[in-house]
């Protein structure tokens, strides 16, 4: 399991790319002929399970941030679980018709970060995902509000989807 700052670089997708905003400097001081040499090897990005999962992770927050439930919806399984004050199983369409009636503005669904997340692997094909969330909007859209959530992501079809969300 590792924690990856998903907050502060949301658009980093390898060690790379977050070396790259997090110290441009390192950046900026190679030379052209150095950066030729290095640039393909930031590219080979390492498709490891907790990559592809934080890239799911970083996709739900980059659709919600821009009020695309449908996108956000499709990170989910076809037939899910979602826990909080009851234990549904549901389809991803349910998913999308939760989501769309409990936030059905861009107000009411705020501005989404993740923080303290954390991966661990299960086996080659599920792994659980938890970590904080934070929805921050105005008090005339119900103000801020956050918590903790555990998703259970499986591999099907080659994509990581979020079969189990237990979110409070």
């Amino acid at each position: 399991s590792r924690t990856l700052p998903l907050t502060l670089y949301p658009q980093c997708r390898s060690l790379a790319c977050y070396i790259a905003y997090r110290h441009p400097f390192i950046i900026r001081r190679m030379t052209p002929r150095l950066l030729a040499l290095l640039l393909p090897l930031a590219c080979l990005n390492a498709q490891t399970p907790e990559t592809l999962i934080s890239a799911a992770l970083v996709e739900q927050i980059s659709a919600w941030n821009k009020a695309d439930l449908p996108r956000f919806a499709a990170t989910y399984a076809e037939h899910c679980t979602l826990v909080g004050k009851d234990i549904t199983q549901v389809t991803r369409a349910q998913v999308l018709a939760h989501y769309t009636q409990n936030y059905p503005s861009p107000a009411k669904m705020g501005h989404l970060t993740f923080s303290r997340l954390n991966i661990t692997m299960l086996d080659e094909r599920n792994a659980i995902a938890v970590g904080h969330w934070h929805l921050d909007r105005d008090p005339a859209s119900g103000g801020p509000v956050g918590g903790v959530f555990s998703l259970v992501f499986q591999k099907q079809n080659d994509a990581w989807v979020i079969i189990l969300d237990h979110t409070s």
